[in-house]
């Protein structure tokens, strides 16, 4: 046997903490919530969740709406449907009251689910979500030219200096 180096190369990703969207346990969100990174749930959301990372749904956790992620890990309570592109995680304390729709699935023993299962693929998943979430624009950024400091402000026009009226002054 050969056990030589390959001459693959491993690539690792950081993720900064700052790149994880967190609704604490008290939190309660009454509207639409979405979001390109992942997000941990332990509070209240009342509306439909996307995420195009993992969502970690806390055992304090109480959902209502549509549940979309590409990863989830599920303690909580959900009242509504749930759309997964990748691997669904019930854990034993999870309780779901509405249908799944997913690539694959890991259920722990005491898991709750009350609705029906679909297997979907990846397509099926983004046809899904573009017909059922409503993404924000995206914000620009302004470009940035490396050296160059960026353009300042274009400063205001001075005020017009008055005009003068030329006096004749008369001798007498």
């Amino acid at each position: 046997m050969n056990f030589s180096p390959s001459n693959k190369t491993v690539k690792t990703v950081e993720q900064n903490v700052n790149d994880v969207s967190r609704i604490s346990q008290g939190t309660c969100i009454h509207g639409d919530l979405t979001s390109p990174t992942d997000i941990r749930v332990d509070g209240q959301v009342d509306g439909s969740l996307f995420s195009d990372g993992k969502v970690v749904v806390g055992e304090s956790a109480r959902l209502s709406g549509k549940l979309f992620g590409t990863m989830i890990d599920f303690w909580g309570k959900m009242d509504g449907d749930v759309f997964v592109s990748d691997t669904l995680s019930l854990k034993s304390s999870s309780v779901v009251n509405g249908n799944i729709h997913v690539r694959r699935i890991q259920v722990e023993m005491g898991a709750q689910i009350n609705g029906s299962f679909k297997m979907i693929t990846e397509q099926e998943y983004n046809q899904l979500v573009n017909t059922m979430v409503k993404r924000p624009a995206p914000v620009q950024a302004p470009v940035r030219h490396p050296g160059r400091p960026p353009k300042a402000a274009p400063a205001p026009d001075p005020e017009p200096a008055p005009k003068t009226i030329p006096v004749l002054e008369i001798e007498e």
